[in-house]
């Protein structure tokens, strides 16, 4: 801690950031251990973030996330599609596909940000807010195996055909390496197949944005 930080406001942030790290909560013995201070200070911390719905307490008294996080969350979004448009259009402009971010919201992907090639004759119509199941298509199917990419990601990338659209197939790259923040990079296109320069590409572009958001 430096003379120009506030040591109250940093023990609030680690404390949201470890109970964002569980899914069971954490006991105020659990934090005291934790954040190395006592038990009288975590309770003064717990009821100064409840106060702003930032975190809660389960009739057992083990603390989580509140729902107010869900208001910060949703400016977000803005920020990592501003972040990723320079990637996403260079993505988009080399291979000729529309190129897109997609991030995990609840059980689905959601496309937060799309761009279309300026110079192809057609191309997919593939919007922003557009939702789909994790487990179909190559952006959830990439996120999806950005969660084990030792086991599930050989080539750093996601292949699929028609499991969104019929004749559309896409590729898809996870975000790895950005804490709080699960996604993908891809691009999809009317084709037979995915041209073999592409997968690396979407790779190289899924880097790009990964690093802009560290």
């Amino acid at each position: 801690m430096t003379a120009e930080t506030s040591q109250t406001l940093d023990r609030g942030l680690r404390v949201l950031k470890l109970l964002a790290d569980t899914d069971h909560g954490l006991t105020v013995t659990e934090l005291s251990s934790k954040l190395g201070v006592n038990r009288t200070v975590v309770y003064r911390l717990l009821a100064t973030l409840e106060q702003h719905s930032l975190v809660r307490r389960d009739l057992g008294g083990r603390a989580r996330v509140g729902l107010g996080v869900l208001r910060l969350g949703r400016q977000v979004h803005p920020l990592v599609r501003e972040a990723a448009l320079p990637a996403l259009r260079a993505l988009a402009e080399d291979v000729g596909a529309t190129a897109h971010l997609t991030l995990v919201d609840g059980n689905e992907a959601l496309a937060v940000a799309v761009v279309e090639p300026t110079w192809t004759d057609y191309h997919v119509a593939y919007r922003t807010g557009f939702r789909h199941p994790l487990d179909k298509g190559a952006a959830g199917r990439a996120i999806l195996a950005g969660r084990r990419p030792d086991r599930d990601l050989e080539d750093g990338y996601v292949l699929t055909r028609g499991e969104l659209e019929a004749g559309a197939c896409g590729a898809a790259a996870p975000l790895l390496g950005v804490s709080g923040i699960e996604g993908s990079v891809g691009v999809v296109m009317l084709s037979e197949s995915v041209p073999q320069k592409v997968g690396p590409r979407v790779v190289q572009a899924a880097r790009e944005v990964a690093d802009f958001l560290r």
